[in-house]
């Protein structure tokens, strides 16, 4: 009851912003809206519970520095473990390189509806995270969670390393044992088939094999950019301090892409305050937000 309650008071507020504000989405961690999106209150937890992520505010944070001695820890740069960010690179994907014929075609599909004020509804989101678009709880995918997620938690062992999301509360598993990736997947994958690799300080992950509907990222002022089944994404991670993991992506989809799409670098900050929540994506929850509050902000009920 209690999450519920607080789901119909996030919706309420949302519904009172105007259409323009609610079509620009969140700025993302590194984003230059990060001091305004975080000034709220911190959720408390129980004695002993660390909060999730997107649970703190930039005071819990600065507390966080002190209290976990987090300036010059000492910290191995071959151990990428901890949860890391709480809001994703938002930026990632924002300059890209020339589209091939069916990568127009794919990207001119991605535009939806409009608003009565002329302002787009992101209405052909498959993530649901257009105003205007249903709430389906389909995978957000990668690098689509790159670049939007709640925080994420790398745990390594000995054969592979885990990347943990809270949104969506999914994982990917990284291959360190030395395998090779597939010449021809046998499946399609929202996550990929996924390998990892060390060069010097930097943990290299190459993968491919993914799922055709997912996008790369939602574009502006609407639309979104989408791939191929035929994607390879090679990121790079190097811790360059205890608290902070640079990373950049590459995409590499000649079916829709020109040339390959090298992401801008992204620094994510560690949480040492912070432990990976829930956050499902449950259809019955979303059943009746999308009959009622979709259907009335598209236009689809009277």
């Amino acid at each position: 009851m209690k999450n519920r309650t607080i789901l119909i008071i996030a919706l309420v507020a949302v519904l009172t912003l105007p259409a323009s504000a609610l079509a620009q989405g969140g700025q993302g961690q590194n984003g230059p809206n990060t001091q305004a999106r975080t000034a709220q209150p911190s959720i408390q937890f129980p004695p002993g519970w660390k909060p999730c992520p997107r649970c703190q505010n930039n005071e819990d944070r600065r507390q966080d520095a002190v209290k976990y001695k987090i300036q010059g820890h000492p910290f191995d740069r071959h151990d990428l473990t901890g949860v890391w960010g709480y809001d994703g690179n938002n930026r990632a994907f924002t300059n890209p390189p020339e589209l091939t014929p069916l990568g127009k075609q794919q990207y001119d599909a991605t535009f939806g509806a409009k608003a009565a004020d002329g302002t787009p509804l992101h209405s052909k989101d498959t993530s649901g995270r257009g105003l205007g678009s249903k709430i389906n709880c389909d995978p957000l995918g990668w690098p689509r969670l790159y670049t939007y997620n709640y925080g994420f938690e790398f745990v390594t062992l000995p054969d592979r390393v885990i990347q943990f999301f809270e949104i969506g509360h999914t994982f990917r598993t990284i291959w360190t044992d030395g395998r090779k990736l597939p010449a021809e997947p046998p499946e399609p994958r929202w996550m990929g088939w996924n390998v990892g690799h060390w060069e010097g300080d930097t943990f290299v992950v190459e993968s491919n094999g993914y799922d055709d509907r997912s996008w790369l990222q939602e574009s502006r002022p609407d639309g979104g950019w989408t791939h191929s089944d035929e994607m390879r994404v090679i990121e790079r991670y190097r811790r360059v301090d205890y608290t902070t993991l640079e990373s950049e992506v590459t995409v590499i989809d000649p079916k829709i892409y020109k040339q390959p799409w090298v992401a801008q670098k992204a620094m994510t900050k560690l949480v040492p305050g912070g432990e990976i929540g829930e956050d499902y994506c449950v259809p019955s929850d979303y059943l009746q937000f999308n009959e009622n509050i979709y259907g009335t902000i598209s236009g689809t009920k009277k």
